[in-house]
């Protein structure tokens, strides 16, 4: 099997320098919490802090050149600069206040603009629930909330998007429409009509700006390319979601794509590739240059070969999902760029589907199959599958999602629409199943009616759900404990599975922000990224205190949070922007 690698766009270094300032508003009073980004001229590489509760903000030191600087906080205007950092330079900035409120929603993440969503009766609570869980499979919610229509509008728009599909695809005339949205067509336009119509006052709850901790990150965002055998020009990128007045991008940029990513033991980072091209299958971007690398492998349709999954095992190797004519698994050595290929006998399922890669505490890796999860021996080359037992009901089959293994060597497995986690006895071989409860909350809300639709009702993809469903995405094990912590986005909570005793504990995240996957740190602390919310959440399990981690992006949708933690150096997270096309560095200073 050949692999071609690709060079993309190299950035200089000259002498380091750093930049600070004050943040004030036009009265000339600090402001805390408020994030400042710079980027060089000519650099794909975005750098940004907040500041201090002064209004202080200090970078890094930062390569020499000219930069474009600004500086935001939501309800104010953005400030804007062009810098050549000197060592006695400072650089502040004043921030005016919004004069129009619509102005204000526009800058929102996802979250915030479905918390800004009416609520008053028990109808709106019911509408509202459907907006959370049947309007952000394929963006996040602050896409169409920032535009404003009546009924006929919302009723237009509802009707095409009931004939889309997961991917964003138009696709009526291969499928019925969303059985959700169109039972609830006109009283989810009346409601929308009435939460965003032409004349409504938005009402918007802002929460504290962050502080702490949180405001003592550094977060650098690499740009990824744009695909050339799109043949765009090169100003296509016209909001790539870092200037918050512009509101959330539309749809994922044309490029390759990123799903996942992690960072090597060099400090560069590798991620994966779902969307279809012809010239990459996984990539990597030196975090110092910003300089991406393409690693193309062949598929027998003639494009590259697709990645979803990766993971990173303690002994520093990089394992990824890829399909090449039939699900399989890659390994790469980060140090000699070697990939080795294996791929599981014809009477095992393939790897596949919304596909998760992780290890266990015995050195097997564990990847999602599309019925079930597979196991596989790198020392022996052995693969083991385990079959999903409730597969196909009447409410749609269940595809796998999530996968984790634990550090006794077992393996789990979410379903997603059947809110079931899949359990896969290491030892045994056995497969068996915990079912998780149903948002009791929402189910309290149906009507008795409604609730003999549902009861019937066929999800044609997993995002597709119910308004009382859990809707496990992806998971992480404690890889020091016997825990499981499990991603519900649609019950906006994490499941918190002993093990052992498979005791399920819930523990919900604030104002209802739905988790996509979850990583547990070397201290037990679970993180999640927030996919239509533009943060990353951290548990703390001993308090149950939740932090956040503002991003600097718009419409970012991470699909994956990863952890590095080298001893005797800060905390690195990393967050791959899959609608945004870029790969986000956090680092915990």
């Amino acid at each position: 099997m050949r692999f071609l690698l690709l060079t993309l766009a190299i950035a200089a270094h000259a002498e380091d320098v750093p930049i600070k300032g004050y943040v004030r508003t036009v009265d000339g009073a600090g402001m805390a919490g408020v994030v400042v980004s710079a980027k060089a001229e000519g650099s794909t590489i975005t750098t940004s802090v907040y500041t201090d509760k002064g209004g202080l903000y200090s970078f890094s030191p930062l390569p020499a050149g000219k930069y474009r600087m600004w500086a935001q906080a939501i309800g104010y205007q953005t400030a804007r600069a062009e810098v050549e950092p000197a060592p006695d330079r400072w650089q502040s900035f004043k921030l005016a206040p919004n004069a129009d409120p619509e102005q204000t929603f526009k800058q929102l993440p996802g979250n915030l603009a479905l918390d800004a969503l009416p609520e008053q009766t028990e109808n709106d609570k019911r509408m509202k629930q459907l907006v959370r869980n049947g309007c952000t499979s394929c963006h996040t919610a602050s896409f169409p909330l920032q535009f404003r229509f009546d009924e006929a509008g919302w009723t237009a728009i509802i009707e095409l998007m009931k004939n889309v599909n997961v991917s964003g695809s138009y696709v009526a005339k291969d499928r019925q429409p969303s059985g959700i949205l169109d039972y609830h067509h006109k009283e989810l336009a009346a409601y929308l009509a009435r939460a965003r119509g032409p004349e409504v006052v938005p009402r918007i709850r802002l929460e504290p700006r962050p502080s702490g901790e949180a405001a003592r990150v550094e977060i650098r965002e690499y740009d990824l390319p744009l695909d050339p055998d799109q043949n765009l020009p090169a100003n296509f990128v016209q909001n790539d979601g870092s200037d918050w007045s512009l509101g959330t991008p539309s749809t994922m940029i044309p490029g390759w794509g990123v799903h996942d990513a992690w960072l090597d033991d060099a400090g560069n980072v590798w991620f994966t590739c779902n969307v279809p091209n012809k010239r990459t299958s996984i990539g990597r971007v030196n975090t110092k240059t910003g300089e991406v690398k393409l690693i193309y492998i062949p598929a027998k349709n003639g494009l590259a070969a697709q990645s979803h999954g990766m993971t990173r095992t303690p002994d520093g190797m990089i394992w990824f999902n890829i399909n090449p004519g039939r699900g399989s698994l890659g390994r790469l050595d980060p140090k000699t760029e070697k990939i080795d290929v294996f791929t599981p006998p014809d009477s095992m399922s393939p790897t596949g589907g919304a596909t998760t890669v992780d290890y266990d505490g015995r050195g097997k890796i564990w990847v999602s199959a599309p019925d079930g999860v597979l196991r596989f021996d790198p020392q022996t080359q052995q693969w083991t599958d385990y079959k999903t037992h409730t597969f196909k009901t009447a409410n749609g089959t269940g595809v796998t999602y999530g996968a984790a293994g634990d550090r006794a060597g077992n393996g789990y497995w979410a379903v997603m629409i059947h809110d079931i986690i899949g359990v896969a006895d290491g030892k045994t071989g056995k497969a068996s199943e915990i079912k998780l409860s149903p948002v009791r909350t929402q189910l309290a809300l149906v009507q008795e009616e409604t609730l003999q639709f549902y009861k019937t009702y066929s999800q044609p993809d997993y995002n597709n759900p119910l308004p009382y469903s859990q809707g496990p995405r992806r998971m992480g094990t404690d890889k020091k404990d016997d825990v499981l912590w499990v991603g519900n986005s649609w019950g906006a909570n994490l499941a918190r599975i002993d093990t052992k005793t498979r005791q399920v504990t819930y523990v919900d995240l604030p104002r209802r922000m739905q988790p996509y996957h979850v990583h547990v740190d070397g201290r037990h602390r679970p993180w999640t990224n927030i996919w239509g919310g533009d943060r990353v959440m951290r548990l703390d399990p001993a308090t149950k205190q939740w932090t956040a981690f503002d991003l600097p992006t718009r419409g970012a949708e991470p699909r994956y949070i990863s952890v590095r933690e080298p001893d005797g150096e800060p905390m690195q997270v990393v967050l791959p922007y899959f609608r945004a096309r870029k790969i986000a560095v956090m680092t915990l200073r």
